[in-house]
């Protein structure tokens, strides 16, 4: 008997990758959902009997979706396939329900094997996996889905090393990619700030046709928790607070473009950090910075550490000589895959 499966995920480059991952001799009929909430009305409807859940989505993230599936007794299996690879992460969706998370992008290998473990496949099913007679109807992914689908995995490394070191749980945001002058950056990042003053760090890069900087920004407040959770005991504020900075650039930016460069099989190097400005606003910092940057292309990610009043935001900014090469190098990705 064929088995209704669902992909549930708000990237369409992460739908696809999870469709050609699975057996193509699995009797199923795969269907999609872009968010939890039509994930839910999905399930609601009987298009899942198997469900492959993402985490960090709009509308309704994986968490919520696990957890109205407890209280509506929806009868699925989950496999949460996220870049969110944190232990904390692990441990909160099998509390919830699903039988496992697995890291992406998934390797159709480590997918039948545990499909195999769990008695939901076998070799000799003699069956075929078939799109929903109706499939969403989607444009080819671009380049800047692409690279945004990686830039998600990508923070999912860098999160799950900072979730490591202080022993905390990571909010990750949907990471956002845009091209933007320096002067449509700072109107980004200071609109909707709730917070009045921040610091912030850049480290340059440079390696394989890339160029650019990534800019660290913390709110004062996450910087005072911060030091606390690193330890920090040193007397003079000014002093730790640009320590505190410093290390956490090099945690988090070097992890980011660790996990990206591995995809895009390149290897940027960042230089020293450079501090833009502590303990002002965020107008003022952009502004006095804005000469840095022309024209770019920014991969922005959000997150902030739960319990704690920590809120920032890491920005990869690439210069626009490196856009050429870096589409190239996507546009290869996607045929070969």
């Amino acid at each position: 008997m064929t088995t209704p499966l669902l992909i549930c995920d708000d990237s369409l480059v992460a739908r696809k990758q999870m469709r050609r991952a699975l057996p193509a001799d699995w009797d199923v009929t795969v269907t999609y959902a872009q968010d939890g909430r039509q994930c839910l009305e999905q399930l609601r409807s009987g298009a899942g009997d198997i469900l492959f859940l993402d985490l960090n989505m709009p509308v309704m993230d994986g968490y919520e979706v696990l957890q109205a599936i407890r209280e509506e007794d929806l009868s699925t299996l989950v496999v949460v396939v996220s870049g969110d690879i944190q232990p904390e992460a692990q441990k909160r969706v099998r509390r919830l329900g699903a039988i496992a998370l697995m890291r992406k992008p998934v390797a159709a290998e480590d997918l039948q094997t545990l499909l195999a473990d769990f008695g939901l496949y076998s070799p000799t099913s003699g069956g075929a996996c078939e799109l929903d007679p109706a499939p969403e109807s989607e444009p080819e992914a671009g380049w800047i889905d692409i690279l945004q689908e990686q830039a998600n995995i990508a923070m999912g490394q860098a999160g799950d090393r900072l979730a490591r070191l202080l022993g905390v749980f990571v909010e990750l945001a949907v990471p956002r990619v845009n091209t933007l002058a320096a002067s449509e950056l700072h109107m980004a990042l200071s609109v909707g700030s709730t917070h009045t003053k921040w610091s912030g760090v850049c480290q340059g890069f440079v390696g394989g046709g890339l160029a650019g900087e990534a800019l660290l920004l913390f709110s004062d407040s996450s910087i005072e928790d911060m030091s606390t959770l690193l330890g920090y005991t040193l007397n003079e504020t000014e002093h730790r607070d640009i320590e505190v900075l410093m290390d956490l650039s090099g945690i988090l930016a070097g992890a980011f473009l660790g996990g990206l460069g591995q995809q895009l099989d390149l290897s940027p190097r960042l230089s020293h950090p450079v501090v833009l400005g502590t303990h002002v606003h965020m107008d003022d910092l952009l502004q006095a910075n804005k000469s840095r940057w022309e024209q770019l292309l920014t991969i922005e990610l959000s997150f902030a550490v739960e319990g704690h009043d920590i809120v920032g935001n890491l920005l990869l900014l690439l210069t626009e000589d490196s856009i050429p090469r870096l589409r190239q190098t996507l546009d290869y990705l996607q045929e070969a895959s």
